[in-house]
């Protein structure tokens, strides 16, 4: 069979359903962890960062560019514009690493039932989006758009404190937010909920994209994207935050905010799986026509 046959894909209305999917349920997690407290222990802050799994299963039970894409302009919509602020030209970096990180995830699972593959590309799509983050946060203290609070004058301290805050997100959030669930649900999501989408599931084995997870386009295209990310994060830190707002009115009613997003995420994902469950009905109920 040649390559082009081996390749997934999906319908325009199958790219959407996946789409508003993920950015519902991310948006929704998102709440969720605005709700939790963190823990302090010492010098060393446990919290949970997000709910990664969420976006990783999508990622790796379907086309990972849309499901990733969806998350992130779900973060952006329930967490940003719902609670009445946007941090404008600066949403750009984390739009990019994050959509960036999953979507390399996603890629590199051609078995959705093999654990070893779906732990390791889990693990290293958390590595990604925090490394991508830490990296931009150290260049910005270096060049000078943003200062370091901590140990006044002395910039490279950042690295150890990033590196800290690496290792914290990466173990703490990245083995239970993310590798723990992502192990346990795609494996017995996998044949389940596609039929859902109203497409069969994806033959083991077969990949989004011709050659190898890691080309030399997706390695090119990730440095390109991560330096278009760093350029507006420093442009924002410097002053040039084009369509950064916050309303008068969101930091006193945030919590009342959090609610009503997370109530919004709530019945647009509602919305979207009942209309998935009626569209597979029908179609079972058409192909039982035919076949009568």
């Amino acid at each position: 069979m040649s390559t082009l046959k081996m390749r997934y894909t999906l319908t325009q209305s199958q790219k959407m359903m996946i789409f508003v999917l993920s950015m519902s349920l991310y948006g929704l997690s998102n709440m969720f962890t605005e709700l939790i407290p963190s823990i302090q222990l010492g010098p060393v802050e446990l919290s949970v960062e997000y709910f990664a799994f969420i976006p990783l299963t999508l990622c790796m039970l379907f086309h990972p560019l849309y499901a990733a894409v969806g998350a992130a302009v779900g973060e952006i919509i329930f967490g940003e514009l719902m609670l009445g602020q946007f941090g404008g030209l600066g949403e750009l970096e984390k739009f990019i690493t994050f959509s960036l990180a999953m979507y390399t995830a996603g890629r590199m699972v051609s078995d959705p039932k093999n654990r070893r593959q779906v732990g390791v590309a889990a693990m290293i799509g958390v590595a990604i989006h925090q490394f991508l983050s830490s990296v931009v946060d150290i260049v910005k203290v270096w060049v000078g758009v943003e200062e370091l609070e901590a140990v006044k004058g002395l910039a490279e301290s950042i690295v150890v404190i990033e590196g800290v805050g690496f290792l914290n997100d990466v173990l703490f959030s990245g083995i239970l937010f993310a590798l723990l669930p992502t192990l346990y649900l795609v494996p017995r999501l996998y044949g389940k909920i596609e039929p859902l989408l109203g497409m069969k599931p994806r033959e083991r084995n077969m990949k989004y994209a011709s050659g190898t997870w890691l080309s030399p386009k997706l390695v090119i295209g990730g440095i390109l994207l991560a330096a278009v990310a760093l350029g507006a994060e420093l442009v924002s830190e410097s002053g040039w935050s084009i369509g950064e707002f916050e309303l008068p009115w969101a930091e006193s009613n945030e919590e009342s905010m959090i609610w009503l997003s997370m109530l919004v995420a709530a019945v647009v994902a509602a919305v979207v799986i009942i209309s998935l469950l009626r569209r597979a009905k029908r179609k079972g109920q058409q192909a039982g026509q035919l076949d009568a």
